[in-house]
Parts: structure tokens; sequence; C-alpha cells
């Protein structure tokens, strides 16, 4: 019984960390994201190569091109020529 409840815990403690978006720029310049999460705006800045994790609990997004888009926490925004993809 304590195996199962121990293993639950872990689980929810290890799986919570999966669920939050990244963004990743391929670009060699620096690149910003505005996140809006929870009614809060912050600039997002990622240099050349970076890879952050963000928005763990579903979250609004500005591009670099300023296209808003939704996140639930699960996607990855690749920045690539300028461009952003969400994956």
């Amino acid at each position: 019984m304590w195996k199962s409840v121990v293993a639950a815990i872990a689980f929810l403690a290890l799986g919570g960390s999966a669920f939050a978006a990244s963004a990743i720029n391929r670009d060699a310049q620096t690149r910003t994201l505005v996140v809006t999460e929870g009614g809060a705006k912050s600039e997002l800045t990622l240099g050349a190569g970076e890879t952050v994790e963000f928005c763990s609990n579903g979250c609004f997004v500005t591009l670099p091109n300023g296209d808003l888009e939704a996140l639930t926490g699960s996607e990855t925004v690749e920045i690539s020529g300028g461009t952003a993809r969400i994956k």
C-alpha cells in the first residue's frame, strides 16, 4: 500500500515539471517573447542557442512577428530565421 502511495507522489512531483512549455532560439541573434501568465506580462529573452522552460500553467505568448498564441504548457516554441513555430 505505501509503495503505491509513494510511487503516486513521486509520479506527480516529477510529472509536474514535464508540463512546462519550452522555447528554443535556433537563431544567432537574441529573440524576445512576451509572456502573459496569470494576468501578468513579462519579457522572455532568449540568447542565441538558448532553451528556456516557462508557462507551467498555461499562458499567452506574443511571438517575434507579433502573433498572439495560447499555450497549455506542453508545447515547444522553436525560433528559427526570426520566425517562431509551435510544436
